[in-house]
């Protein structure tokens, strides 16, 4: 049983609560739950919304338990069992409007029942209770889950959480991966770094730290923005996302350098400068390398002309083009100029699924390319 704290203490009176699957209005409550929507993460999430009239809350300061239970379909011994606390400061008798809380957790495919609770102090209980189903459309069903049918667990509490060990394969030598990822907002007109975006970003990169057949991982973040690296390790067993998420704390999106506005085309020459660096170095040599990240505009309309001239990688090199609606700007960015010039391959990242087969193909070209070298380049493996 978890909660904000770890283990849920479940008193009888609470229990009784949830086993009564009663509707209650002790204090005034509206419960809207949430669909399960499947995240870039490949998980499911679901959760809930509730909406407490203030005046329902009015007076000295208060403190709203919710308890709920989430059952799997059939299987009750596998319930799971959640609580969160909101302290409530004082509320004056007049006031107006509601206070909106919201809970949430993930869940595997599969149907479930929820039932939730909420008490005051004065043990005014609110409850209420549904059903969700969370499923993949057929043309998905090969798609792997990061939660087992039937399961359900705690949402993570951030996107730079460690990513545990993975046990990697260690026939035929492992792989070794550069990462070059632009954390960038989708607009780039935005002053902030969005949610959706990071969480999106960062699920990318969790995709590659997964992969068993990896063995080590250089990672390159910058932020096209500001024309800087923002954040560097290098060929490491593993990815340090807690360091990456205090590395992203620095960006300073609302601000412009003066140094940009003096050089005219000082972001062509950053990302050129970028690509040219982090892919053609003799000094290291991975498998491949992976570029991740929002569609790159540049300022100058005579900007692209240096990208198109970094040359042929030496080794394969694809772009995860994240990009949430695609039909509103179908060209190439300046990125995808630069992977084609060094005769890489693009992705489009829309929707979880296009996450799921873009790495599974790109797995296999790097495998490809790998072995097919090691074996003298037969043109079976070409």
């Amino acid at each position: 049983m978890l909660s904000d704290e770890g283990v849920v203490r479940l008193f009888p009176s609470d229990a009784a609560i949830l086993e009564a699957q009663e509707t209650r209005k002790d204090i005034g409550c509206t419960v809207t739950p949430n669909k399960p929507a499947l995240g870039f993460d490949l998980k499911f999430h679901a959760g809930y919304d509730v909406a407490v009239p203030l005046k329902d809350l009015a007076g000295q300061d208060n403190l709203l338990t919710m308890v709920f239970r989430v059952t799997p379909d059939g299987r009750p011994g596998d319930a799971a069992y959640f609580s969160q606390r909101t302290n409530v400061p004082q509320i004056d008798n007049d006031a107006k409007g509601d206070a909106v809380l919201q809970g949430l957790f993930d869940v595997g495919e599969g149907k479930y029942h929820v039932s939730w609770m909420m008490r005051d102090r004065g043990d005014r209980v609110c409850s209420f209770n549904w059903d969700l189903e969370a499923s993949l459309p057929s043309r998905d069903r090969q798609i792997a889950m990061e939660i087992p049918a039937a399961a359900v667990r705690a949402s993570e509490k951030g996107p730079f959480q460690p990513e545990p060990p993975v046990e990697r394969e260690e026939r035929d030598g492992p792989l070794s991966i550069k990462v070059i990822v632009n954390f960038a907002p989708q607009d780039a007109t935005s002053a902030t770094l969005q949610p959706l975006d990071t969480n999106a970003l960062v699920s990318i990169l969790r995709s590659i730290a997964r992969e068993r057949r990896i063995g080590r991982f250089s990672i390159v973040a910058f932020n096209m923005q500001e024309e800087r690296v923002i954040y560097r390790q290098q060929e490491a067993s593993q990815i340090d996302f807690p360091a990456l998420g205090e590395a992203l704390k620095t960006l300073n999106l609302g601000t412009v350098d003066f140094r940009q506005l003096a050089q005219k085309r000082s972001d062509a020459e950053f990302l050129s400068g970028l690509m040219t660096r982090e892919i053609k170095d003799d000094r290291e040599k991975p498998d491949a390398v992976i570029i991740a990240g929002p569609k790159v505009t540049l300022g100058d309309s005579s900007s692209p002309d240096a990208l198109r001239q970094i040359g042929e990688a030496k080794v394969p090199v694809f772009y995860m083009n994240y990009n949430l609606n695609p039909q509103a700007n179908p060209w190439r960015d300046a990125l995808g100029m630069a992977v084609r010039s060094l005769k890489g391959a693009e992705f489009t990242i829309s929707r979880p699924r296009d996450l799921f087969f873009a790495w599974t193909e790109i797995m296999s070209r790097i495998v490809k390319s790998r072995f097919g070298r090691a074996a003298g380049g037969s043109p079976s493996s070409q």
